[in-house]
């Protein structure tokens, strides 16, 4: 038997209610308790619990870790789907067993990523549908305001109104006066200005988990309080069973959601579940009642003062995100409950926090503290939520690392991945939100102290382009890169990988730095001074202080020679005893992989949708032997992918064909430019002639004095030259060699932001900015690469071949923008609204300055859309009759649309082969 503590008015009118008088587990008989389905009760005795009385069951077809708002939000749409019956709801504590004290309520709409900016759009939904049948749910569309300290801040909020049109959102710019006129109790002697922002809302995410939890349990989801989840048992990689301390539940589906315990969870699992996220001190501070205080105050977000405000109850409750954050539970051991993990109040680490506030609101000054609330919330290394599919265990879910805002993304959550359980499918890719973006070393507790010092201010924190962190760096590095660092180079980070982003005048003499880091003219003398490790950023939307230097290195890479670091990028061998890594290949990938040895190609490999799961380039080494060359980022999602698709293609097991991780055994040095071939011309004695050495070919070398290098022709630039993957114990004297040998070429190196140019330029497709999951090789111009005129059959093949019957709904296309000036307007960093005809069509993904078109230059979808906007099929035509603006923090620039790769001019022209055209609408080989 289960027994709900509700109210009465919690309850809707389409559940079957039966009045009954006898005793339920809470032992306070006679009392008056509900009927809503055979063994589950509401019970009015006392307070709020969820209690059992019911035997722990044999078998489930999902059990939920975590009875929050979160494990509620997805019992109640399992439910929805049917499977009420077959799922379980497990608490170690009591179901919303938070305390009311320790939540702030507040849902923003806007969000860093399109993806929770849906989810959060999904959540408001349900919350409001919720209200209108009656639940108890403390939903309050009251709005929020957001105020700008800066001119940047001011910007950025021209920005976000700007792309509000894309998901119609309402907001609107204020002045300082306006802000003063309609909230006086604000301080604006400091404000550039504001955002105001209708739709935000705020709810109690306790009456909202409580009513979540009853409607789940009519529909006979079963919830089991103060039962502790030992571990996740597996077979074959996947969910088996759960084991708690009340015995033993076999299961398909696993659900952590288990807030700041998720990765302890994940860790008891076997293989190993990366679950990475850290809890932090967290304050929210209440103050007595106010008098004349407006319940529809909107929530107040100072965001450079890393404040916010709103009214609950007729009290002010205020919280923030500090920029210097205290980690918690720092030797690993956690409390067993809520209510043991309630932390001690430091008011030394919040006054700076209070300060601000009584600067912004100065009644503050005079309000009476009610209570000041310190609690652990999770954090995850980049400030970004965890969901998704493990890829370590099928079937395995996660939900956490919601940064304190659980209640803003639980009911989108929820309704995801219940769909994705139900149906297999992702309704729509979570791209940066995906459990699988993270590699061991995010996952390692030391890391996670460090990194999330920094995390929690970033919440706040102006959104600049490129922004990094500065903490937990240096971790994955390759061979070369104390050289890199003597060189000037100044580093990005992606997947824990340090990779140069541009390079800077060096701020010491050669000679300064000791021989074994970097060499220096004959002569010099060792200091023993390690070159500066030096972190990159960008931190404004306009013109960035490192243009001139990109602007040399992309000089370098296509009028003489340039030597860039790709070590970061994936790198996988994949092998088999005979041909079956052939077969398995001609499956997942879309283009023919039946290639002579020695040859390269660029393939996608797709869901049934026809979406790209994956981008990438396959070298074939020898009969039974591919490499393949994709984006760090894809480096243990294309591995998980990859091994469930073996299953499927080999009927079960996924032994018949070997994927290895190679990419931290090679250093992955291009050399690039018109000049490339006669550097490495005089390292080998292969010949390199366009003849013997053609573009999309690659062989096994010697370079220098080292031998077993992987020499491919192609730059993924368009430019001229070559990448050398080199065994890690020879990366040191291949590149001195390339330095030594092409110093009389003038060789220089060139960082990413410059190679990011080139293929922006060039009209090139980037998988995690320009496609993904729900984007097809017809909608992004690729069709040409995908073997549909062959018999050969492969995942996706059928939705591409209905989407080329019926036309696509969007076409990925290039613009260059006439009237921008690059030196006093802002400059467009992606995500930007393109306009045709006058009329919303799409967004940028990618943006770049053009070095030799010399304009901005954006790469995006466009659609047609009606004036009800519905979407219509799509023609080149469409496309190229219309006149295009670009709107940049609300100012439209003319634009110039292409839909094929431009030939740029060059100093030096290729005899062989036909001009590589990485995009082309349209048909063409």
């Amino acid at each position: 038997m289960i027994v709900l503590s509700l109210n009465f008015a919690t309850l809707s009118s389409n559940i079957f209610i039966q009045q009954s008088a006898g005793s339920c587990s809470c032992k306070h008989s006679p009392r008056i308790f509900i009927n809503v389905c055979r063994n589950v009760q509401i019970c009015f005795c006392h307070g709020n619990s969820f209690t059992s009385s019911e035997e722990l069951p044999a078998h489930a077809k999902v059990v939920i870790c975590g009875g929050g708002v979160q494990g509620a939000a997805l019992g109640y749409f399992l439910a929805q789907h049917g499977w009420g019956k077959d799922t379980l709801v497990l608490d170690q504590g009591k179901i919303g067993r938070a305390t009311p004290w320790h939540m702030s309520g507040l849902i923003g709409i806007f969000k860093p990523t399109s993806t929770e900016t849906r989810i959060t759009e999904e959540s408001i939904k349900l919350y409001g549908e919720l209200a209108q049948m009656g639940y108890n749910t403390g939903f309050k569309q009251c709005g929020s305001l957001l105020l700008a300290r800066t001119k940047d801040r001011l910007t950025h909020f021209r920005r976000m109104k700007s792309h509000a049109v894309c998901r119609k959102i309402e907001c609107y710019l204020l002045t300082t006066e306006e802000i003063s006129k309609r909230y006086p109790y604000i301080n604006t002697q400091d404000l550039q200005g504001g955002l105001w922002i209708p739709i935000d809302a705020v709810a109690d995410p306790h009456t909202i988990c409580e009513s979540l939890a009853t409607l789940a349990a009519a529909q006979g989801v079963r919830m089991f309080e103060h039962i502790q989840v030992n571990r996740v048992l597996t077979s074959q990689n996947k969910v088996a069973a759960v084991e708690t301390d009340r015995g033993t539940i076999k299961c398909d589906f696993f659900v952590n959601c288990a807030g700041f315990w998720a990765r302890s969870l994940g860790k008891k699992t076997q293989p190993l579940v990366k679950v990475p996220v850290q809890a932090v001190e967290h304050y929210y501070l209440h103050t007595k009642p106010i008098k004349d205080l407006d319940p529809n105050m909107p929530v107040i977000r100072d965001l450079d003062g890393h404040v916010y405000f709103r009214e609950k109850d007729g009290c002010i409750l205020a919280g923030g995100f500090e920029p210097l954050a205290k980690p918690v539970f720092e030797d690993g051991a956690l409390p067993l409950s809520v209510e043991e993990s309630q932390l001690e109040v430091d008011w030394d680490h919040f006054s700076p926090m209070l300060e601000q506030m009584v600067h912004r609101v100065p009644f503050m000054q005079t309000a009476v503290l009610g209570k000041l609330c310190n609690g652990p919330e999770s954090f995850s290394p980049d400030c970004k939520w965890v969901l998704g599919e493990t890829s370590e265990v099928d079937n395995y879910f996660v939900a956490t690392g919601m940064k304190s805002l659980g209640i803003a993304s639980a009911g989108g959550v929820a309704k995801h991945l219940s769909e994705w359980i139900v149906t297999g499918k992702q309704p729509y890719p979570l791209n940066e939100l995906n459990v699988q973006r993270f590699v061991p070393l995010h996952n390692n507790r030391q890391f996670l102290l460090e990194r999330m010092k920094e995390v929690p201010g970033v919440h706040y924190q102006l959104p600049y382009p490129f922004s990094e962190f500065r903490t937990g760096r240096r971790l994955r590095v390759s061979p070369v890169f104390p050289r890199l660092k003597a060189a000037g180079a100044v580093f990005g980070q992606t997947m824990g990988y340090e990779r140069p982003a541009y390079y800077e005048p060096k701020p010491y003499q050669d000679s300064d730095v000791d021989d074994d880091l970097t060499t220096h003219p004959a002569g010099g003398i060792g200091q023993n001074v390690e070159a500066p490790f030096r972190v990159a950023y960008t931190n404004t939307f306009m013109k960035p202080h490192w243009f001139e230097c990109v602007r040399n290195e992309y000089r370098a890479c296509r009028e003489s020679v340039a030597i860039a670091d790709y070590s970061s990028f994936t790198k996988l061998d994949l092998t088999s005893n005979g041909p079956e890594v052939v077969d398995f290949l001609q499956y997942v990938c879309s283009n023919d992989v039946d290639v002579p040895i020695g040859a390269i190609l660029h393939t996608g490999m797709h869901n049934e949708n026809g979406g790209y799961e994956s981008d990438c380039s396959l070298a074939r080494l020898s009969d039974n032997h591919y490499m393949m060359i994709a984006p760090i980022i894809q480096q243990t999602r294309c591995q998980a992918w990859l091994r469930r698709q073996q299953q499927k293609f080999f009927g079960g097991t996924s032994s018949s064909v070997n994927v290895a991780d190679v990419t931290s055994l090679y250093t992955a040095l291009c050399v690039m430019g018109p000049l490339s071939r006669a550097v490495l011309s005089e390292l080998t004695e292969a010949d390199l002639s366009p003849k013997s050495f053609p573009f999309f070919t690659v062989k096994e070398m010697d370079m220098g004095s080292a031998s077993g290098i992987r020499a491919m022709n192609l730059t993924h630039t368009g430019e001229m030259g070559w990448v050398l993957y080199i065994p890690n114990e020879a990366a040191l004297h291949v590149y001195d060699k390339i330095l030594e040998h092409g110093r009389k070429y003038a060789i220089q190196h060139a960082g990413y932001y410059a190679t990011r140019s080139l293929r922006v330029e060039r009209f090139y497709a980037y998988w995690g900015q320009d496609i993904d999951a729900s984007t097809t090789p017809l909608e992004c111009g690729r069709g040409f690469r995908v073997k549909l005129n062959s018999p050969i059959d492969f995942i996706g093949r059928e939705a591409l071949l209905k989407q080329k019957k019926e036309g696509v709904q969007r076409m990925y296309v290039q613009f260059q923008l006439d009237d921008h000036d690059p030196e006093i307007d802002p400059w467009p960093w992606g995500n930007e609204p393109i306009y045709r005809n006058g009329e919303f069509a799409g967004m940028v993904t990618t943006a770049g300055y053009g070095f030799t078109l010399n304009r901005q230059v954006c790469l995006g979808y466009i659609q047609n859309y009606d004036v009800t906007g519905t979407v219509h099929r799509l023609t080149p035509d469409y496309v190229t009759s219309g006149q295009y603006e670009v709107d940049i923090a609300g100012l439209r620039y003319n634009a110039r649309v292409s839909l094929r790769s431009p030939t740029l001019p060059t100093k030096f022209r290729e005899t062989y082969g036909d001009h590589y055209v990485a995009t082309r609408h349209g048909g063409g080989t």
